[in-house]
């Protein structure tokens, strides 16, 4: 099927785009919703190992002086005080302590760190604290990005690179920067959106083809699959990791979308700081996991009811794998409703209702112990 007029196309497309059925739009590209069959796909990411577009998302590069200055003033959590090769996950507020993105940091030198998110207001946020000499430049178009996940994922990868890239050399949430992978220069950064053992490959757009070549032959005999979006948000869906625009908006703050955690408050000032030690203690809501009776597409945006009352919506259904197959979704719920077991009515579009109940967050791996092995 060919791309959607208007959408960008991404630098993998060219390896796919002939399989692909149904596109979705993200941040402006062309993202193929499944590549074959999506029950395969998924399989693939939890027992052996998938590759995927990830080049969609906003890459901000801060350079400067202040660079390290700039970000920790927009950020909430420490980049002064991370460790060289750590990354850190967090939020960006507006002033009022409202949720923009969530986003990752890396300091790649003391004068330039680069942020990744989903929100182009993140960047006003960075700009605005931003001294004369510090610059904020998207540069996402230059960058190709394949994402590997599953419990395979770092055999692969071994067979790519001399680098060293075991458990205790490469630990979770951190980056390899100047490294070879199939003999291209990249950045490794060991994270995702699955749940399980993943990396993100950057290398130069020129490149793209050229690594997505190695992968997908270095992974044969292990079972890489190449993975669309409906594989990546049922993984996402089970592991209860939120995303713009669905989890959160502009109207919810970090308290509840489940990003409570990632304000650090001791660090010293950051954008809208003072507005959440103001809220903290006046949460509403939250997000939590719920199970419908009812097939995906009637629960998937429903009204959530309490005793006759309006407590919220799901914000995404999927078929559970985890679950048997059982409609599992994310919710934005009020704070009466957010305790596991508690049973709810959701009422579809059409009116129809069905029996939900909230369950633990997440349902798959609650430790988070596969993304560390």
């Amino acid at each position: 099927m060919a791309v959607p007029e208007g959408l960008s196309t991404t630098p993998f497309a060219p390896r796919y785009a002939d399989r692909v059925e149904e596109w979705i739009e993200v941040y402006g590209n062309a993202v193929p919703l499944a590549i074959g069959d999506p029950a395969e796909e998924y399989e693939a990411v939890r027992t052996a190992v998938g590759a995927s577009e990830y080049s969609m998302l906003y890459k901000w590069h801060v350079e400067g002086e202040q660079a390290v200055a700039t970000v920790d003033a927009a950020f909430s959590r420490s980049v002064s005080g991370l460790g060289a090769g750590r990354i850190a996950y967090g939020v960006v507020v507006d002033a009022d302590g409202m949720m923009l993105d969530d986003v990752t940091v890396a300091v790649l030198a003391p004068g330039h760190v680069v942020v990744t998110g989903g929100n182009p207001t993140t960047q006003q946020a960075l700009a605005a604290h931003a001294p004369a000499g510090t610059t904020v430049t998207e540069r996402r178009d230059e960058y190709a990005v394949l994402t590997l996940q599953g419990p395979r994922s770092r055999a692969v990868l071994r067979r790519l690179t001399h680098a060293d890239v075991s458990n205790e050399a490469f630990p979770y949430y951190t980056f390899l920067q100047d490294t070879l992978v199939a003999g291209i220069p990249a950045q490794v950064s060991r994270l995702g959106f699955t749940a399980e053992l993943g990396y993100e490959i950057q290398v130069g757009r020129k490149h793209a083809l050229e690594l997505w070549d190695a992968v997908l032959e270095a992974g044969a005999d292990l079972g890489i699959r190449a993975f669309g979006a409906l594989a990546l948000l049922t993984c996402r869906t089970e592991a209860g990791m939120i995303m713009g625009e669905l989890e959160y908006d502009h109207t919810v703050t970090p308290f509840e979308c489940r990003m409570g955690w990632a304000l650090d408050f001791d660090k010293g000032p950051f954008q809208g700081r003072d507005a959440l030690l103001a809220k903290k203690d006046r949460v509403t809501g939250r997000v939590v996991s719920v199970v419908v009776e009812a097939a995906p597409e009637a629960a998937e945006g429903a009204r959530l009811e309490l005793d006759g009352r309006d407590v919220g919506y799901v914000t995404m259904a999927v078929p559970s794998p985890v679950l048997d197959g059982a409609t599992l979704g994310l919710a934005r719920v009020h704070r009466d409703a957010v305790k596991s077991g508690t049973a709810l009515t959701a009422v579809a579009a059409d009116g129809s209702t069905a029996s939900a109940t909230v369950r633990p967050t997440p349902v798959y791996d609650p430790e988070r112990a596969r993304v560390r092995a």
